[in-house]
């Protein structure tokens, strides 16, 4: 199947879904664990009829969705039916389902030469490298559930700040995420990437990005 574009994911309009890092995301509010877990073998078993399966994390008062192909590292059309089919099973539930709360997060090493430094990462936090589906610069957890680490391209200077945080976040959220983090003492370092990221920083000049689908490839 074709892997979709931000903008046609977005044409979709699926209430309480967002594109986050090649994979639709949803937060099911099901307020109890037994409705949770009952919505949790509704969802297993509509996959299994359509042999595509989701990531699901079962919370005490949520579950946690995720959908991805991973044939085309993305989201293709069956991704969309299958959500279409959670949030159905959702309502059903008496659940329901937001993405105002959801983000994903990666770790970003600034680095002049990521060939040196990208093993030593990959050995002591046990992740895989990307080369196998063409990516030289990044690590990820086979499980899913560390961070991915990628390595940016820096220049050698010194003092430079070597680490910062990538969130990626619902882009109806990025404007009240900067407000809470300026009235919370940080600045607003960089916007020439908006809408694809904003680049901020604590009082410290800690840095991080908040990014969004929007305005990728």
């Amino acid at each position: 199947m074709t892997k979709l574009t931000g903008q046609q994911i977005a044409a979709e309009a699926l209430d309480g879904w967002v594109l986050l890092l090649g994979g639709l995301h949803t937060r099911i509010r099901t307020g109890n664990f037994a409705t949770g877990l009952s919505v949790v073998d509704a969802i297993g078993a509509a996959a299994e009829e359509m042999d595509h399966h989701p990531d699901l994390d079962l919370r005490y008062t949520h579950v946690d969705v995720r959908l991805t192909s991973h044939d085309t590292r993305g989201v293709t059309e069956r991704d969309v039916r299958l959500a279409r089919t959670i949030s159905r099973i959702a309502a059903d539930a008496g659940a329901e389902l937001e993405s105002a709360s959801v983000s994903r997060m990666e770790l970003a090493l600034d680095t002049p030469s990521h060939e040196e430094v990208l093993p030593f990462w990959a050995a002591v936090l046990a992740m895989k490298d990307q080369s196998e589906a063409g990516v030289d610069d990044e690590v990820r957890d086979p499980y899913d559930v560390l961070p991915a680490v990628w390595f940016q391209k820096s220049g050698s200077e010194e003092p430079r700040q070597r680490w910062h945080l990538d969130v990626w976040v619902d882009p109806e959220q990025v404007r009240p995420r900067i407000e809470a983090a300026l009235a919370a003492g940080g600045t607003l370092v960089d916007d020439e990437g908006a809408p694809s990221f904003w680049v901020l920083a604590d009082p410290e000049g800690n840095r991080v990005c908040l990014c969004t689908w929007q305005e990728r490839g």
